[in-house]
C-alpha cells in the first residue's frame, strides 16, 4: 500500500509540474499580432463599430410610354436646281400677302405675313397673321369712321398640283380676331386659290377668302353700331419655299 500511493503521489507532482511549466511559457510568450483576429465557424465576426453597408429599397420607377411622330425635320434646297419640290413633306414657306375687302358701307386693306409647314406631301399647316385697315362710310348721315383689326389664324391646307409649276388649293382658317373699341372674338377665313412657281423658289399665291367673325361692332362717332360679320375678299401673296 505504501508504495502505491508512493507511485500516485509521483504522477500528480509530475501533472502539476507539467501543467505549472506550460502556465508560466504561456504567460511568458506574447501575442505576435493582437490586432489580427481569426474568425471560427461562420456568421458576423461580433464587431461593434462596423455596421452592415446601407441598402435602399426603393423600387425603380417603369418606363412611360412615348408617341411617334414621322421623322420629316424641314428640308433644304427646295425649289429648282434642289431636291425637293414644292408641297413635298417638310418644305416650309415665309412670305405673305396682300389685299382688300368689301361689304355693304365699308371697305379693308389687308397686310398678311405667314409660315407655313408641310407636315405631309400636299398638306400643309400654316400661321397666317394679318393686320386690317377698316373704313366705314357714313352711316344715317353720321361722318365715315376708322378702325383696325389684329388677326391670328391657323390654317391646314390642300394643295392639288396641276402642272410641275401650278398648283390649286383649299385652305381653312381659324382663329381669334380683335378690333379696336371692341372685344375679342372667334375668327374664321376659308380661302380658295392657286400657287404659281416662280422663279428658283417663289411662289405666288392669288386666292379668294370669305372672312367671319363675331366681333362685329364697330362703333361710329355719331355713336351707332355696324355689324359687319361677313365680308368677301381677293388677296395676292408671295412666299419663298425652303
Amino acid at each position: 500500500m505504501s508504495s502505491m500511493k508512493k507511485i500516485c503521489s509521483a504522477i500528480l507532482g509530475c501533472a502539476i509540474g507539467i501543467y505549472s511549466g506550460a502556465a508560466v511559457a504561456q504567460d511568458t510568450i506574447p501575442d505576435p499580432d493582437p490586432q489580427h483576429r481569426t474568425q471560427i465557424g461562420e456568421g458576423v465576426p461580433r464587431d461593434t463599430t462596423a455596421l452592415p453597408p446601407p441598402r435602399s429599397d426603393h423600387d425603380p420607377q417603369p418606363m412611360v410610354p412615348a408617341p411617334t411622330v414621322p421623322e420629316t425635320g424641314v428640308t433644304k434646297q427646295a425649289g429648282v436646281g434642289g431636291t425637293q419640290a414644292y408641297a413635298r413633306a417638310g418644305v416650309l414657306e415665309l412670305g405673305g400677302s396682300g389685299g382688300f375687302a368689301a361689304a355693304s358701307n365699308y371697305s379693308r386693306f389687308e397686310l398678311s405675313p405667314s409660315i407655313g409647314l408641310f407636315v405631309v406631301d400636299n398638306l400643309e399647316l400654316s400661321l397666317l397673321t394679318a393686320f386690317n385697315y377698316f373704313s366705314i362710310g357714313s352711316v344715317d348721315g353720321s361722318p365715315s369712321s376708322h378702325a383696325t383689326e389684329l388677326k391670328a389664324l391657323l390654317e391646314p391646307s390642300f394643295h392639288l398640283p396641276f402642272s410641275q409649276v401650278a398648283f390649286g388649293f383649299l385652305g381653312l382658317g381659324a382663329g381669334v380676331g380683335y378690333i379696336t373699341g371692341a372685344d375679342a372674338g372667334f375668327a374664321l377665313q376659308p380661302r380658295l386659290g392657286a400657287n404659281f412657281l416662280i422663279g428658283r423658289s417663289g411662289v405666288l399665291t392669288p386666292s379668294l377668302t370669305v372672312a367671319y367673325s363675331t366681333t362685329d361692332a364697330i362703333r361710329t362717332p355719331a355713336g351707332t353700331i355696324l355689324a359687319v360679320r361677313t365680308s368677301y375678299g381677293m388677296n395676292i401673296g408671295y412666299t419663298v419655299m425652303w
